[in-house]
């Protein structure tokens, strides 16, 4: 009997062991991020979901800060040799990374090397190239994708007169809107704006088909030179000026522009240009009826509306990890893109679906029919098939000549310098740093 008991008692802790082992025996996988407060919340939830449908990997998500924080960490991390398998790097990081060899893995080439069938036609056109060589291969992973939309208070439109169903289609249309809700006392201003530089400056040109640099924006070549400070981006930066003299544009800060958002929320001002993938904080916040619409343009700018380029960050594979590890990542990426993953984070964040597949699902679902301007931004980046002056940009050094250009802006609402002078001079200042990127990468 004691035998029994004895053996019985060793048999129940090699099981118990041989679970746990088990349990450990999953390849770690380290994920940096630059998602806070609810978009961190459900990427935390994506990964969950992720480690709970298999066993063999566990992908760790790390919160890193800001997008520029977590890009210039990763780096650090590598020289280092502390690096992360996966990073998660903003859209005008791509130059930088693409220029730090031997750092980058790229997705292309780790999914042959992994085995993995890829087929790049299945993400959006308007997405997926920006994030391509100029052989059309994969550099990194695009998991949230974004674009500038309009949001509006359609209750402070209908207070003003106006039509809460119609979001003003063109600068002038915008102008006109503001003084009627100003004048009826719906709201104290007329609009504001998150990103100064990607929505009033980069997308913009690229919405008015005009070219931010030459080489194709970028595209071409570490020679390309910056072409910010043309007419109509004169035109636009001397227009946001009066507009702030009269009380109907209302500056939201540098950067991001995070004094935007409460000006929204509160009623404050009654329209806010934004990135879509603001949509669920903007609907989680306003306690008002929230419209949607395409970014405004001016009527007598021939090509315009042309289309609206991307925002958002793609994930990168970072090289010296395990071959099991890097399984790991083709595995985690490939559940990322099912239809299922993608359309539910769309839907909840108001990134751009980066699949065909995930955006037919929405449209199965009846999402966009249940929720009416949820498609405003898949329509604004699929417009026109892009130019070379609109399918976004690709400039070394690029996070460090936007904070020139909030610079500039700023010393243009001070009065210190002219439209025509602030955007000179962040032409020149930003030629500078492209020069100094192309002398420490050719």
């Amino acid at each position: 009997m004691l035998h029994a008991k004895l053996t019985a008692g060793l048999i129940g802790i090699a099981a118990l062991l041989t679970s746990t082992t088990a349990t450990f025996a999953a390849t770690e996988i380290t994920f940096w991020h630059a998602m806070g407060a609810e978009l961190g919340k459900k990427l935390e939830q994506i990964v969950d979901g992720y480690n709970k449908s298999q066993s063999t990997y566990h992908v760790t998500p790390v919160f890193k800060g800001t997008y520029p924080e977590a890009m210039n960490g990763a780096i650090a991390a590598f020289r280092a040799h502390q690096q992360p398998d996966i990073v998660q790097v903003f859209e005008v990081g791509t130059g930088t990374m693409m220029a730090a060899k031997g750092a980058v893995y790229p997705v292309y080439q780790l999914m042959k090397d992994t085995g993995n069938e890829w087929d790049t036609k299945q993400f959006l056109p308007a997405v997926v190239g920006y994030y391509t060589d100029t052989d059309g291969n994969m550099l990194s992973f695009p998991f949230n994708s974004s674009t500038p939309i309009l949001y509006y208070n359609k209750d402070e439109f209908q207070k003003a007169g106006l039509d809460p169903n119609t979001p003003p289609k063109t600068w002038e249309d915008l102008v006109t809107d503001s003084n009627k809700l100003m004048s009826s006392g719906a709201a104290k201003c007329g609009f504001t704006s998150g990103w100064i530089t990607w929505i009033q400056t980069e997308n913009f040109s690229a919405w008015h088909n005009v070219p931010i640099g030459t080489e194709q924006n970028g595209f071409g070549g570490l020679d390309a030179e910056l072409k910010l400070n043309g007419p109509v981006q004169v035109r636009h930066w001397g227009n946001l000026k009066k507009w702030s003299d009269a009380g109907i544009f209302e500056y939201g800060g540098p950067v991001g522009g995070n004094d935007a958002p409460p000006k929204f929320y509160s009623g404050e001002c009654a329209i806010y240009m934004n990135s879509s993938g603001s949509r669920a904080a903007v609907l989680m916040n306003s306690k008002f009826n929230v419209g949607f619409g395409f970014l405004p343009y001016y009527g007598d700018v021939k090509g315009a509306p042309q289309n609206t380029i991307i925002g958002g960050a793609t994930l990168w594979v970072l090289q010296g990890h395990t071959p099991e590890e890097y399984k790991g990542v083709a595995d985690f990426f490939k559940y990322l893109s099912t239809p299922a993953v993608q359309a539910d984070w769309h839907q909840f964040s108001g990134y751009l679906p980066i699949t065909q597949a995930a955006y037919e699902l929405g449209q199965q679902q009846g999402y966009y029919a249940k929720n009416p301007g949820s498609d405003v931004a898949i329509k604004e980046i699929t417009l026109n098939p892009p130019t070379e002056n609109s399918k976004g940009l690709r400039f070394g050094n690029y996070s460090q000549i936007r904070d020139i250009e909030d610079e500039e802006f700023q010393n243009l609402l001070s009065g210190k310098k002219t439209a025509q002078q602030a955007l000179d001079s962040v032409v020149q200042r930003g030629d500078d740093l492209l020069r100094q990127f192309q002398s420490a990468n050719q």
